[in-house]
């Protein structure tokens, strides 16, 4: 067999679920965004050959798809380094306001030991998610006043809260929730007037993506068994 043969050889199963792999250790590093991730991993699903699969990984920095063997592996998913994500320091941003308008703080930023914000008919979010941290302790105060402060944070995470509502509240739904170990605990403080502070528990995008790709892949692998046992 000739070399210019082998991109036509068949791709299997298992080589395609070795490029996801790669795809989803790329996204989480940052070296794709959502969009690049979406429209390869499609690419991927739908490749057919070996010579389909090869350009989908050649400019990312592992071992690329070489036919006839695929040596690409998927390590398996582990929870966020939180030691990596307190960094100490000052924080990107301290306050905010929102006074018939609104803010945001999300993606990548680092939040500070203490954050203060004002929302007066008007509104608010705080995205911790994908955030770093000052120290191990942080704490959002928050003020709204007809208005709103949606506090989001990421899971492990653990939330205590000290606000203080009148005609209004703070949501008490992710307290008492144990964090993990060396995880930032985060303290939402403040007042709230005709208003109210949410507080939410929200996976990261790219996590949703890793969950719903090994659901694919466990759907993939019971109807190869299938296939097996029929044959």
């Amino acid at each position: 067999m000739t070399d210019d043969a082998v991109p036509d050889l068949r791709a299997s199963d298992a080589d395609r679920e070795r490029v996801a792999g790669i795809l989803r250790d790329a996204v989480a590093e940052g070296r794709l965004d959502m969009a690049e991730f979406e429209e390869r991993l499609d690419a991927t699903y739908r490749a057919r050959t070996y010579g389909e699969l090869a350009p989908i990984t050649r400019d990312l920095p592992a071992a690329g798809v070489t036919a006839p063997s695929v040596s690409l592996s998927k390590q398996p998913a582990g929870g966020p380094d939180w030691a990596e994500r307190i960094v100490g320091g000052e924080g990107s941003s301290t306050w905010a306001v929102a006074v018939m308008s609104g803010f945001q703080r999300k993606g990548r930023w680092t939040m500070p030991r203490r954050f203060t914000c004002f929302a007066f008919w008007g509104g608010g979010e705080i995205d911790l998610r994908e955030a770093n941290f000052t120290d191990r302790e942080v704490e959002v105060n928050a003020i709204a006043i007809m208005g709103g402060v949606d506090v989001i944070v990421p899971p492990g995470v653990e939330v205590v809260v000290r606000g203080i509502g009148v005609m209004g509240g703070f949501d008490h739904r992710e307290e008492g929730v144990t964090g993990d170990p060396g995880a930032p605990r985060v303290i939402v403080t403040g007042f709230a007037f005709w208003g109210g502070v949410g507080i939410q528990r929200k996976l990261t995008r790219a996590e949703k993506l890793r969950i719903r790709e090994e659901r694919r892949q466990e759907k993939l692998e019971r109807r190869t068994s299938r296939r097996a046992l029929d044959d």
